[in-house]
């Protein structure tokens, strides 16, 4: 079989991978995968966010794409946010396509809040360039930044963030742990059109998960020292305000559960998921799921408190959805249902509140909280 062409993406990963001597993090080539400037997944502009799998060339889609519902419900619990907290504006981090964006703005203003500013933060320039289209027709209130500012007052919003951030791979193999990362396949096993360029490769570590999982059999799994250093930095940087992170994830005893032996590491292309971040690289996207647990002590070793933590579908109802779904059309209202149901978001992906000063119960958390399993 012939050789397999290099992609500038596979060539500028294959010298990082040879400059650090053969071998990096999973991390590092997660990183490099999803963010190199021009090339990475995220840096080039395919359409990746889309609610019309086979049809319109996306990826993947997120909440605000299935219903705009969710991004009005949300805004219920921004507004009682800014008004709690006596502030006048709104940060995203990762704002994707924008539709979160739109919706929260429509909304805040006709709720009448008063909003000065709403900044978003995001590092992929083809991302920016799209958000900048759709959000025209709201002018000056919109503003991007690219590093982070001095200091934040105000309501920070992530919604599918942090599980984009870059994980440490950990593999416990015969009773021993690894960081997995990742090498250049060898000449024995050369790269072809159906073999990818990249192999994984284990090495002897002192890191461990914060949980050592049950039992005696081969685990592999991940941490999130990016995630954490990210909420970190945030933490350090809202003088007054709150945070809430939607995304899909665990608390750390069913993160570390013994029977997720093989990690959370997911791909998606084309509205298909695989488990394999080596191959096709550039033309996917690579995510884990997040270990809420973490993120909520690295938040509090910062200085702030944890307000609430619940599932998805719990903190749109607080907030009123099913309200918004009796006033809205049969289609919206049977899209809006994937947000809720079970066996779709509604359990496996969460929400989390956190705050500077004292403590409070916002809306999204008024019933249904699960701040205990943290």
């Amino acid at each position: 079989m012939p050789p397999h062409p290099l992609s500038a993406l596979e060539q500028s990963l294959c010298n990082a991978i040879a400059a650090a001597g053969g071998w990096i993090g999973f991390d590092r080539f997660m990183e490099l995968a999803l963010y190199t400037p021009g090339l990475g997944y995220y840096a080039h502009d395919s359409l990746k966010f889309g609610a019309l799998p086979g049809r319109d060339g996306s990826d993947f889609v997120t909440a605000p794409e299935i219903s705009p519902l969710f991004g009005y419900a949300l805004a219920k619990q921004v507004a009682q946010a800014l008004a709690h907290t006596d502030t006048t504006e709104v940060w995203e981090f990762g704002a994707g396509s924008g539709a979160l964006a739109e919706q929260l703005l429509s909304a805040l203003a006709q709720m009448g809040v008063r909003l000065t500013r709403y900044t978003i933060v995001d590092v992929s320039a083809a991302l920016t360039q799209r958000q900048q289209q759709r959000l025209a027709p709201f002018g000056n209130l919109v503003h991007w930044a690219q590093n982070w500012p001095t200091h934040i007052d105000g309501v920070v919003v992530g919604n599918e963030v942090l599980d984009a951030m870059p994980v440490q791979l950990l593999a416990r193999c015969d009773g021993t742990w690894f960081e997995r990362g990742v090498g250049i396949a060898t000449a024995a096993n050369p790269p072809s059109a159906a073999q990818p360029v990249f192999a994984w490769q284990d090495r002897p570590t002192a890191l461990r998960p914060p949980v050592e999982p049950e039992g005696a059999h081969d685990y592999l799994t991940e941490i999130h020292p990016q995630a954490q250093a990210f909420v970190r930095s945030l933490a350090q940087r809202v003088r007054k305000g709150c945070a809430l992170f939607i995304d899909y994830g665990f608390s750390e005893s069913e993160y570390y559960h013994p029977q997720r032996a093989g990690g959370t590491v997911m791909c998606h292309r084309a509205h298909q998921s695989d488990s394999d971040p080596l191959s096709l690289v550039g033309h996917k996207d690579i995510t884990a799921h997040v270990n809420f647990s973490a993120i909520a002590l690295a938040a509090q070793d910062a200085g702030m408190e944890v307000l609430g933590y619940t599932s998805q579908a719990h903190f749109l109802m607080n907030c009123g959805i099913v309200d918004l779904m009796q006033a809205a059309p049969l289609p919206v209202r049977v899209a809006a249902q994937t947000l809720l149901l079970e066996h779709e978001m509604g359990e496996l992906f969460k929400v989390l509140a956190l705050g500077q000063g004292s403590p409070w119960t916002p809306l999204g958390f008024a019933r249904g909280d699960r701040m205990h399993y943290l």
